[in-house]
């Protein structure tokens, strides 16, 4: 790690890995440092590995912009490099007339955004379509699927090292200073042993710690708002031998938080039921057993056969949130910080949930704010 680069980005998660494949593919010299001993071991591979449509997000924002255009380039992706995923759709249900006025407003808004094909159906095709479901109706997404998020992720790392850029792994980033032709980025490895390296250009993907990262090069992340709210959302996998059968995904109509408690498959048909949303102080994935019955009791409004029993504690994931307990909706943060006197510092905050939908056309947002380099 001693000579210098063109970029150093700051996380392998999926966001980094893309922007790192993408900085890469225009001749740009990379490296990517980890503090992990592999790629994508955080919020890439503990989420619901869903392909967003793009149904939720104000319109305009860059949650629903970059999810719509990231959605195609995933599909895209997956198709030509044989990623395993499914073009499954999903149910958004409403199970009281109140919910059913949500699911107009979800329609509009989805539709407005670029999710194409949005219907709303009725409670006899809700049963038609996934027959353990109960609901008054339902918004039907057909664009809705899942991935294989590792694999996804695998395959940015490895356009990004076929273009010459290089994975440093088990080091964290603990120093960012300003030099003369860019920055000075010093790592700590597994050891101990500290490694420094000169980059024209410092991309923040650190997820979970992009806000320390952000402070690192000397951001007061407080006064701009840019301080991460850890949320946690645990996962409960139904039993191999329970009497329930579902074809696509099924979602509540979303919570302040988290999208709430709903049905997501993985590709082997694996049935798992979450997450929920917690705010947490520190980043613990640990699930306890004793949620079942609160899990059980949140599906049951449109699943109404489940049982507690038949669930297992499976998998937690913790989103990096800005959007704090008690405050309105926050979009990603995709700065560079040229205006914060850190020109070719380029900070990605704040990337949850659509962040592995939107991975690819985040990618593509960096490389142009990295044009110059």
């Amino acid at each position: 790690m001693s000579d210098g680069v063109d970029a150093v980005v700051v996380g392998a998660g999926v966001v980094g890995l893309a922007a790192a494949a993408a900085l890469a593919r225009r001749g740009r010299s990379v490296v990517v440092i980890e503090r992990h001993d592999g790629i994508a071991r955080e919020t890439t591979s503990r989420n619901s590995q869903v392909i967003h449509a793009g149904l939720y997000y104000p319109v305009g924002s860059a949650k629903a912009r970059l999810c719509v255009a990231g959605r195609e380039m995933l599909y895209e992706r997956c198709a030509r490099l044989g990623i395993p995923h499914r073009r499954l759709g999903k149910l958004v249900v409403a199970t009281s007339d109140e919910e059913l006025a949500a699911l107009e407003r979800i329609r509009a808004l989805g539709t407005q955004n670029g999710a194409p094909g949005l219907e709303i159906v009725d409670s006899d095709t809700v049963v038609r379509l996934e027959p353990a479901v109960r609901a008054v109706g339902a918004l039907v997404s057909p664009a809705t699927g899942i991935v294989d998020a590792h694999a996804f992720a695998l395959s940015f790392a490895a356009e990004a090292e076929a273009h010459g850029a290089v994975l440093a792994l088990g080091r964290e980033v603990v120093a960012i200073e300003l030099a003369a032709a860019g920055y000075r980025v010093i790592a700590s490895g597994a050891r101990g042993e500290r490694e420094e390296l000169a980059a024209a250009a410092v991309v923040n993907a650190a997820g979970l710690a992009s806000d320390r990262v952000a402070a690192l090069a000397g951001i007061d992340v407080d006064a701009r708002g840019l301080r991460l709210h850890p949320c946690k959302g645990d996962y409960f996998a139904l039993a191999p031998g329970a009497p329930l059968r579902f074809e696509r995904l099924v979602y509540p109509v979303p919570m302040h938080a988290g999208l709430g408690v709903h049905v997501t498959l993985d590709l082997g048909g694996r049935v798992r039921f979450g997450p929920d949303a917690t705010y947490c102080e520190r980043l613990d994935y640990a699930v306890d057993p004793g949620k079942a019955k609160a899990f059980a009791a949140a599906a049951q409004r449109y699943v109404p056969s489940l049982r507690a029993e038949w669930l297992a504690p499976d998998q937690a994931g913790i989103r990096p949130k800005l959007q704090g307990p008690s405050d309105a909706f926050r979009d990603f943060v995709i700065e560079e910080e040229s205006a914060a006197g850190l020109p070719g510092f380029v900070n990605l905050i704040g990337i949850e949930s659509p962040g592995l939908t939107a991975a690819p056309a985040i990618a593509e947002r960096v490389a142009e704010l990295l044009a110059s380099i």
